[in-house]
């Protein structure tokens, strides 16, 4: 319930260059930590997902713009399951639109968060963010209008 609305299952890869200061999840900064995917784990996803009250998917780590081969992860899980996406990156939107390979990623979801985890901007009353410089956008709906859409949690 702390990585988007509602009640999620959430995906969490390792790997992450960025290297926040006081990163929430230091330890899933290593490409090397965790286990490989298979798609026994999509299905597993996939099961948890399909349960009626399970919100939807959060995807965070580590970083998921650095493991682009969760793309046809959720794709597949998007042929079972309706439910919304969220996605946490330390890039920006802006920064992941000028990647080919970000922005597909990006494209098969509906909500980002954006932005490198600043220490300094700490801010624990924030809903879904750690930090004041992280924005929560509806990706779609910025897609659709080219302007940024700031999502409002409920």
């Amino acid at each position: 319930m702390a990585n988007g609305e509602g009640i999620r299952t959430s995906i969490f890869v390792t790997g992450c260059t960025h290297r926040c200061e006081d990163c929430f999840n230091g330890e899933y900064q290593d490409f090397d930590a965790g286990d490989p995917w298979t798609d026994d784990t999509t299905a597993e996803v996939i099961k948890y997902l399909q349960e009626p009250m399970v919100a939807g998917l959060t995807l965070l780590g580590g970083e998921p713009m650095q493991n682009l081969w969760l793309t046809d992860v959720v794709r597949d899980i998007k042929k079972e399951v309706d439910k919304n996406i969220w996605v946490y990156s330390g890039y920006t939107f802006e920064q992941i639109m000028a990647h080919r390979g970000r922005r597909e990623l990006m494209e098969e979801c509906d909500i980002l968060v954006d932005g490198l985890f600043v220490n300094t901007l700490k801010d624990l009353t924030l809903k879904f963010r750690g930090s004041s410089n992280q924005r929560i956008i509806d990706i779609q709906k910025t897609l659709a209008t080219g302007e940024i859409v700031l999502h409002e949690p409920k």
